[in-house]
């Protein structure tokens, strides 16, 4: 059953995941480092730098950079290709894995909070209700 979220939905349901994310003790990842961890877990492998740059449609060394930071993290590992030496094949680890499980609850606690208004920090301690105006704006 697919459910469709409206534009607000959608930026609420990305800013609850995303704010929480970064309140937690894991690291804050880029976009780009989301993206190309989220295709070596969510995609078969083999995956290359090649491959990812391609999927990705950005740089070889663009990619190069996240995931030394992706390795650095634990979430991923290089592994030599056996079948060709030259070619380095990236590898899912169990601390990304874990690392993807808990984002994935963030998202989940981040869409059951939809019912809810969104509450946005006025930055001196107190909440605002953020809702949309009717014209919009």
């Amino acid at each position: 059953m697919a459910i469709r979220l409206d534009q607000t939905q959608a930026l609420r349901l990305w800013h609850g995941a995303l704010a929480c994310s970064v309140r937690c003790d894991g690291p804050d990842l880029s976009a780009r480092q989301m993206a190309i961890l989220l295709t070596v877990y969510l995609s078969p492998e083999p995956h290359t730098v090649r491959g990812l740059a391609a999927d990705l449609n950005v740089s070889k060394p663009a990619v190069t950079r996240a995931l030394d930071r992706l390795a650095g993290f634990g979430f991923i590992r290089r592994a030599r290709d056996e079948a060709d030496r030259r070619s380095v094949l990236l590898r899912r680890t169990v601390k990304g894995s874990v690392y993807l499980s808990e984002f994935a609850a963030l998202i989940g606690d981040a869409y059951d909070g939809l019912q809810q208004p969104a509450r946005i920090s006025s930055g001196d301690g107190a909440a605002i209700l953020a809702e949309p105006s009717p014209d919009g704006a």
